[in-house]
This record gives structure tokens, sequence and C-alpha cells, in this order.
């Protein structure tokens, strides 16, 4: 199966700041495109096949620099989406820190559905078929999916068997590179993890150094 280097969407003006789930017209700000250009460039001398977005503008937006060096075109995938946060959506977070249930999403996080929305691990399920499906579909290719830090954060702990009620403590930055190697048969294996450095050409070409 295929390695994947999954890169979160660059900064907003609401990052830090507001809970922006599946927010309409949210794009980068001037500080998230020059993450977003610094993110493609170290991503250049990779052999990219595909380059995959969630259908945010944020993630779209960051996706279209990556692709732009490989000249590649973004392929959506809905399943690469934000959680749903329901009515918790684009609020600020320093409210939200002052809900009873803010403590349920940071020690249990597998226990919350979000008012209006989705829960944690119906996120994690559906982000995770969707990477497998992808990784599947491409063999021993490498290829990019642009998506949101807790939906990669649920991913790399299904892979790890790390519980949903600990992907808190995984950090994931914008613009950050999370790469994961999935073969056909055998473990998964993660490559790096949050990594804002450069990135070398891989050994073998496939993105596995």
């Amino acid at each position: 199966m295929a390695t994947l280097v999954l890169v979160r969407h660059a900064t907003t003006a609401a990052t830090g700041k507001r809970l922006g789930g599946w927010t309409p017209g949210v794009h980068l700000d001037a500080a998230g495109v020059e993450q977003a250009e610094a993110a493609a460039q170290r991503l250049a001398d990779q052999a990219l096949a595909a380059v995959y977005s969630s259908p945010l503008e944020r993630t779209q937006e960051t996706a279209k620099h990556v692709a732009k060096p490989h000249g590649l075109r973004v392929r959506t995938r809905r399943g690469l989406g934000e959680v749903d946060y329901g009515d918790w959506t684009d609020e600020p977070l320093g409210q939200l820190r002052r809900r009873k249930a803010w403590a349920t999403v940071q020690a249990t996080p597998s226990r919350m559905t979000f008012p209006g929305g989705e829960s944690i691990r119906a996120a994690q399920a559906r982000a995770v078929d969707t990477t497998e499906t992808l990784a599947a579909e491409h063999g021993d290719d490498t290829i990019a999916c642009v998506s949101h830090a807790d939906v990669i954060k649920a991913v790399v702990a299904h892979h790890l068997a790390m519980p949903l009620d600990a992907f808190q403590r995984l950090v994931i930055s914008p613009a950050s590179v999370t790469v994961l190697h999935l073969p056909t048969e055998g473990q998964p294996v993660l490559l790096r993890c949050n990594d804002t450095g450069p990135y070398p050409p891989a050994s073998d070409g496939k993105g596995r150094a």
C-alpha cells in the first residue's frame, strides 16, 4: 500500500482562536500562505503521485501550494474533512474551554459527540476509511492528504494502535507534515510526525527515508 503524507492546513485568522470546523469561507491568512508555500517547498522533491484535500477552503488552498511543484490537480475527499463540531462550530475557544463538556473532549474524546454534530469516533472512522481506501488505490505510491489537526491525530492514533482517548497527546502544527507508510502486509509505520523542518528526498523515491 501507499505512503501517506498527511499535511495540516496552514493558518487562518481564526487558528488558535475559534473552533473552525466546517465554517465556510475561511481562507489562509498572510502567514498561512507563507507556511503553505514552505510546506510545498519541503515536499517539492518527493515523488507525489496525487494530492487529496478536505473540501474546506483552508485545506484546498494549502493543497494547491503542495500540488503546484508536481503539476498535480487537487482531488477532494469529504472523508478528510474536519470533525463536524455542530453547535460548537466557529465558537471562540476561550468560551468553549469553560464548558463542562470541554473536559470530555480533552480527557475522554471517545465519549464526545458534539451537539448537532458528529462524534470524534465517527470522524476517526470515516477518516481512516478514506485514507485506507486511497492507500489501496495507489499501490506503492506516495500521496499527500491535506486535512485538519484532529483528523490527522485520529488517523495516526488508529495506525499506532493508540486509544482514541490518548490522541490529544499528539501535536499537529499548522502546515506540518506527518508521514505514515501503510504496507500491504505487516504493520503500519510512522515515519514522521508534526514535522515542519526540511524533508530531504527519500532514498527509495516513494517517500520512505
